[in-house]
This record gives C-alpha cells, sequence and structure tokens, in this order.
C-alpha cells in the first residue's frame, strides 16, 4: 500500500495533470467558451479574480449576482470588449484577444441595448447587419417577427417602451444565426406576457443547439431556462448549479 501511495504521490499531480488536460483536449469540440485564471483589474481594484470555467455547448448557463459583482465585466471579457489583466478565454477554441479580437459566430445583449434613436427598428437592424454582410432584408424581419415585432413598424426606436427596445436587442442578437449567444439581463423591462415570450424563444434557441450564456437578477428565469448557474460575487464566480465537482 505505501508503495502505491509513493508513486501516487512522486508522479500523481502531474500524470493528474496531464490527464485533466488530455481529457480537455478531447473535449474541446463540446466546449463553446473556456475562461482560464481570469482575473481584471481597473485600476488598483481588481473586480474579477481568478475565474475559471467551461461552459457546455447547447446548454443554457445562467450567472446570477448583485450589481457590481463582476458579471458584465465576465461577459465583456468573453466577447472582446475587455481585455483580461491575467488568464485567458476561448471561444470554439480560439482565444480572444490573441487569435480573435471578437469571436465570430456570436449575438449578444450587454447592457441596455444601444440603437440610433431617430431611425424605426428594422432600419436601425439594417445598418447592423450591413457590417458583417452575412444577412439580408429577410432575414431581419424574421428576427424582428420572431421576437413579437413588427419590421414594417415606422415608429422610431427613440419612441419604443423599454420593453419593446429589449425585444429588438434580442432580435439584433439572434438575427445573423449565431451559435453562441451572451444576453446580459435580456428579459429586462418585459411584461409578464413579454417575459413568457422570450423565454419560450430562448428555450427554442436551445433546442436548435445553440449555447446560450445569460446573466439575470431574475430568479424565475434562471429556474425556467438554465442548465447550470453560477453566481458572482465580488468577482469570484462559484458554481451552484449543474457542474461535477
Amino acid at each position: 500500500m505505501r508503495s502505491q501511495w509513493t508513486i501516487r504521490q512522486g508522479v500523481g499531480p502531474q500524470v493528474q495533470h496531464d490527464q485533466r488536460q488530455a481529457r480537455g483536449d478531447m473535449q474541446d469540440t463540446n466546449i463553446a467558451i473556456r475562461v482560464e485564471n481570469l482575473s481584471k483589474d481597473f485600476g488598483t481594484e481588481r473586480v474579477l479574480h481568478n475565474v475559471t470555467r467551461d461552459f457546455e455547448r447547447g446548454k443554457i448557463h445562467g450567472i446570477v449576482g448583485n450589481n457590481g459583482s463582476g458579471k458584465t465585466v465576465l461577459m465583456k471579457c468573453i466577447c472582446g470588449f475587455l481585455l483580461p489583466t491575467e488568464g485567458t478565454v476561448f471561444v470554439n477554441g480560439r482565444q480572444v484577444g490573441k487569435d480573435v479580437d471578437f469571436p465570430p459566430d456570436l449575438g449578444l445583449i450587454i447592457e441596455t441595448p444601444g440603437f440610433l434613436p431617430q431611425y424605426s427598428g428594422m432600419k436601425n437592424l439594417e445598418i447592423l447587419a450591413a457590417l458583417n454582410k452575412k444577412i439580408g432584408l429577410s432575414e431581419i424581419a424574421d428576427a424582428i417577427r420572431r421576437v413579437g415585432l413588427d419590421p414594417m413598424l415606422k415608429k422610431p426606436v427613440g419612441k419604443y417602451s423599454l420593453g419593446m427596445r429589449q425585444r429588438l436587442g434580442i432580435a439584433q442578437a439572434i438575427m445573423e444565426d449565431p451559435s453562441l449567444l451572451i444576453l446580459d439581463e435580456p428579459l429586462n423591462g418585459l411584461d409578464k406576457h413579454g417575459v413568457r415570450e422570450m423565454r419560450a424563444l430562448i428555450k427554442g434557441l436551445q433546442a436548435a443547439g445553440k449555447t446560450i450564456l445569460l446573466a439575470s437578477h431574475n430568479q424565475g428565469d434562471i429556474d425556467a431556462l438554465c442548465d447550470t448557474v453560477c453566481e458572482m460575487d465580488a468577482g469570484v464566480m462559484t458554481a451552484i448549479r449543474g457542474y461535477e465537482g
């Protein structure tokens, strides 16, 4: 028994590390987002502390936490909007900030969606779609209909309600049919009917094979939608549900 223990003690940590690394390499195709030892400083303040987490494909991953807990900063690092102070982020196997500046095949809502207030919803999305030139007017109109808005509505976005703006933000996130969605409080400003509709839409996107990272203050949204849940608290991530170990 002692000799077996000695062998494991002597080489075990490195062997186990290599085995974990080998398992991770084999499972890379199942991992949409890999965050490794991620820390972020703003001046002298550290707002993310050594965050490490894999987010599997085809699942809805919930992130909960109070304002200022680090949820939005984490999402911005994943998207490439912020560069980490330490650590790495991989999206679909490519390192953000090194292999790609902004991950392709990604749709997102982070904070309040920003649109040109003088234009209609359709015109706003046409302008955004022209940047990538991936889709045409029919795909834009279809995305607007999917979120319960009328693509023919001429009302300028500046006169939209908060709920309508939020729906338009979701349409913008999904219009290019990305495989990965990062949604920061996507159901803010919606009434009960709107919440039910957008929850159904999000579940439908998952059923179509999308991977979704969703931050919400609303426990009902997290319970209804998410396969895994992590909590952010003062920049530290803790697994709450759906993770082994």
